[in-house]
């Protein structure tokens, strides 16, 4: 895949395209209130976490409508508080504040995602956001399983997320100090064993195993949308090579794809996921509600420099995964030579 031929010219200077895009962005951003630059988001996680009791209690009904209407409250809930709260919370756009900053990373990353906070940011901020789509660094590589079929990874594999994440997790401390590792174990411990309690004593479970299982049910409601929109965005798109990789605007609106807005996606992954990922991949630093107001003047301007700006369907890309899951997620991807734009 090449760039549109219509691309910026070299003497133009990426550096001052990518210049002239933070000053429109941040004239909106400035004369934005604290309640679009912080508070919608906020206000969505806290509707999720006030909407937790009222889930476990529709568990002890005996109505399977109530009953599964309490299984969508808590699998929403958790997907909000796991992928929205966590994503936001690792780029520190829940907040102003570092010290928050640090304390709501904990909080999403470890007690509700059951993951490790230090290995969050160094995976995802440092490495995919600093080498989006660069071969070996950013590429998106951890979401490749080449001993899997097609069917199998996209109807099958995303039910194993919930188990997955906390044993990756786990084998990830290594890599850390003690006292990181055991802050980590106790705070993944911690939310686990909440949510099993409240499973047990709120919602009336008998037995381990059904509350177990509850567990699971919950964790993977979302399951496989979240491990779809993590390869639909980026895989398939032009990959670069580390000694050639492209400017850091070029790198963005080559290599990263918005999708429609999804009424449900939008709520429990945030805009920043769905509608609005070059946004995100451009200002990761902005909430989910800001980059939904930046994203006409983002594509605005890369669509009057003639740079791309990549946009497709949910359905669209399963279909196109499907006839080529070889090609994306088993063979080594090719590098796109991008001449005059390194």
């Amino acid at each position: 895949m090449e760039p549109a031929g219509g691309a910026p010219r070299e003497s133009a200077g990426a550096e001052t395209l990518l210049g002239e895009l933070e000053a429109r962005v941040q004239e909106v951003v400035r004369a934005s209130s604290w309640w679009e630059r912080h508070g919608v988001d906020c206000a969505i996680l806290a509707l999720s976490l006030l909407a937790l009791p009222p889930g476990f209690l529709c568990l002890r009904s005996d109505s399977p409508l109530v009953f599964a209407l309490g299984i969508t409250i808590l699998g929403v809930c958790h997907y909000t508080l796991t992928v929205k709260g966590s994503h936001l919370a690792t780029h520190g756009a829940l907040t102003e504040s570092r010290g928050w900053s640090k304390v709501w990373t904990l909080f999403f990353v470890e007690v509700c995602t059951s993951f490790t906070a230090e290995y969050a940011k160094y995976g995802h901020v440092k490495m995919h956001h600093g080498y989006t789509n660069v071969l070996g660094l950013g590429d998106s590589s951890t979401w490749r399983l080449p001993c899997l079929n097609r069917y199998v990874y996209m109807f099958l594999a995303p039910l194993l997320i919930p188990i997955i994440t906390p044993l990756v997790a786990v084998e990830r401390l290594r890599e850390v100090e003690l006292r990181t590792a055991l802050r980590t174990l106790g705070l993944i411990s911690l939310g686990l064993y909440s949510q099993y309690w409240l499973l047990l004593n709120v919602s009336g479970f008998q037995s381990p195993s059904s509350a177990l299982a509850c567990m699971l049910i919950t964790r993977s409601l979302l399951a496989h949308p979240y491990l779809h929109v993590n390869i639909f965005q980026h895989i398939g798109l032009p990959m670069f090579s580390p000694d050639k990789k492209p400017r850091r605007i070029h790198m963005m609106s080559l290599g990263v794809l918005n999708l429609p807005r999804l009424p449900v996606l939008d709520w429990a992954f945030g805009h920043s996921l769905i509608s609005c990922h070059v946004e995100h991949h451009l200002f990761p630093r902005l909430s989910d509600n800001m980059c939904l107001k930046v994203k006409p003047v983002v594509s605005q301007f890369l669509h009057e420099k003639q740079l791309p700006y990549n946009e497709d369907s949910y359905l669209a890309r399963f279909r196109l995964f499907l006839q080529r899951y070889e090609e994306f997620m088993v063979q080594t991807p090719p590098i796109t030579e991008l001449v005059g734009l390194q």
